[in-house]
């Protein structure tokens, strides 16, 4: 079945608009699934990391909502957890991966995650997500001055930018502890250069364990020792 068919069947579903909601998997390809096994499968490997989940060009931001549902999963009871996303929400003019967002993306997107939160477990101790907009270059390094007290059990990185692909790991470096894992998206593979030079530069002399996914062959996964 083509995406195509899949989307018109997904548009014209006869499906109650309640039920939809609760039955998405009739519409999930594999590809998607894929994404979210991998998201659970980093999960189970920080559970019992103390720390900040964070993750550096959020996209549409679907790996936030899947991380703030993770946590209600494996930690229903652990609201220290701060989810933080970093992104220009405008994109970046050195590279043709540009992903833009509009003007009012952010604020729905925090709407977005505190539904989900209130939904979950303890859902009325809210401020666990946090949304910085604004290149990495400035925002990380701000982010850290600000909260020093952070420490960072899993980072996300699809920037796909060298400049604050390198900022953000240089700021969070001292964040991290043994057992906290970085994930990157394009550490390989045509396109790769940026990220890839920056994680040499700065995790070069660092002590880690990396390996690809198992579900997902394109995604690198970096624990620290």
């Amino acid at each position: 079945m083509s995406d195509s068919q899949l989307e018109k069947l997904f548009v014209e579903s006869p499906l109650p608009r309640e039920d939809l909601l609760l039955n998405l998997g009739m519409y999930t390809r594999s590809a998607l699934l894929m994404k979210f096994l991998v998201m659970n499968d980093i999960y189970e490997r920080i559970k019992d990391i103390p720390g900040a989940l964070l993750e550096f060009g959020v996209g549409w931001g679907q790996n936030l909502v899947l991380l703030e549902n993770l946590r209600a999963i494996h930690e229903p009871f652990n609201k220290q957890r701060i989810i933080v996303g970093f992104d220009t929400f405008a994109g970046y003019a050195t590279t043709d991966k540009t992903h833009v967002t509009p003007g009012n993306y952010c604020d729905y997107l925090a709407s977005l995650l505190a539904a989900h939160e209130g939904s979950n477990a303890l859902g009325h101790v809210r401020g666990n997500h946090r949304l910085v907009a604004g290149d990495a270059e400035v925002t990380v390094p701000r982010y850290f001055k600000d909260h020093p007290e952070t420490i960072v059990a899993v980072a996300f990185f699809d920037i796909g930018v060298y400049r604050p692909t390198k900022a953000a790991l240089e700021t969070i470096m001292p964040a991290l502890v043994p057992g906290s894992v970085l994930v990157f998206d394009e550490l390989t593979g045509p396109g790769a250069s940026g990220e890839a030079i920056a994680f040499k530069e700065v995790l070069g002399g660092s002590s880690y364990k990396i390996e690809q996914s198992r579900y997902h062959p394109s995604k690198a996964i970096v624990t620290m020792k």
